[in-house]
């Protein structure tokens, strides 16, 4: 039985085989599967937490490759629905040779789309302990209307809820969209990351004090993912800084997704953490060193690391 059901979108990306170049002048591109919500899904099994994904992809051969990527890696899949209405699908991925992204998105429209609140399992997440979800699937009038109301069955349920703020524009009408759709989401969870490009998107300013313009009375905690600055947590009360760790990376897709699966499966296992600010600095330090790890293959699911792998290489710090 999962523990968590991870909501939102489960596609194909095309990944460059070269860095330090654009899409346009690639030669190859490397077939790597990925959707934010399901790295999350997939990063927390590969940590030992039972997790589940619930979204739609497409009724063929991509559909059906990430279908079998989640369940072999042990995420429980009974949840996900296939459509023969659309395609699966795709993003190509630019790959900077800092290994920062630049999106291009297949979805006129995908398979994703289509995911309407009837398709949500009910019982799965009555079951679990938590759901995570993030704005991307908040971009699409379906998605949207079926991840707020998972979220809302979660919260019905008393499990508590999780959100990332993946800023995604080139998926929205506008970025005045955006930020609303983004706060709306937002305004379900208890637990909330966002990067400091995100966080100067929302409020105009990568000063973390403005993290506190983005609080509501729901909130236990709040972290923002810096890049080589580590991150930040946020209580009600307190804050801290938890440095990262120095590696070369090769491709950053699915970093703050690794952080978000180490930072869950810590809260999973130690849900009064955020109300002790020694628990939270190790757990942050934790999900840093997934977030890290990730960086070092290309594509987001094949680089998400083990929880052996994250131990190994804390211990070697």
């Amino acid at each position: 039985m999962a523990q968590i059901v991870c909501v939102g979108d489960l596609l194909i990306d095309f990944v460059p085989t070269v860095t330090g170049t654009g899409l346009v002048d690639a030669p190859a591109f490397q077939k790597a599967p990925g959707g934010a919500a399901a790295n999350v899904a997939v990063g927390l099994a590969r940590l030992g937490v039972a997790s589940a994904f619930m979204g739609m992809v497409g009724e063929d051969p991509f559909g059906h490759f990430l279908a079998d990527t989640l369940a072999g890696a042990g995420v429980d899949i009974a949840p996900l629905r296939l459509t023969t209405e659309a395609r699966t699908a795709l993003a190509f991925v630019s790959l900077r040779a800092d290994g920062e992204r630049e999106f291009m998105f297949y979805r006129h429209p995908s398979a994703d789309m289509l995911f309407t609140p009837d398709a949500v399992d009910q019982g799965a997440i009555d079951t679990a302990r938590a759901l995570h979800f993030d704005s991307i699937s908040l971009a699409s009038a379906n998605p949207r209307a079926s991840s707020l109301f998972a979220a809302d069955r979660a919260r019905a349920a008393g499990h508590f809820v999780t959100y990332d703020v993946n800023l995604r524009l080139p998926l929205w009408p506008d970025a005045a969209s955006a930020r609303a759709g983004i706060l709306e989401g937002l305004a379900k969870a208890q637990v909330v990351k966002l990067s400091d490009d995100e966080l100067e998107f929302m409020t105009g300013s990568r000063d973390p004090a403005g993290v506190r313009a983005l609080w509501h009375d729901g909130l236990r905690l709040l972290t923002l993912s810096r890049g080589s600055a580590g991150s930040t947590w946020f209580t009600r009360t307190a804050q801290n800084d938890v440095p990262t760790f120095k590696v070369q990376a090769v491709d950053t897709t699915g970093a703050g997704d690794g952080f978000m699966a180490g930072l869950i499966a810590g809260l999973l296992a130690e849900p009064e953490a955020p109300d002790q600010p020694t628990r939270l600095d190790r757990l942050c330090r934790f999900a840093n060193a997934v977030g890290a790890l990730t960086t070092l293959q290309r594509g987001a699911i094949p680089a998400l690391p083990t929880r052996a792998a994250v131990e190994t290489f804390l211990e070697s710090r």
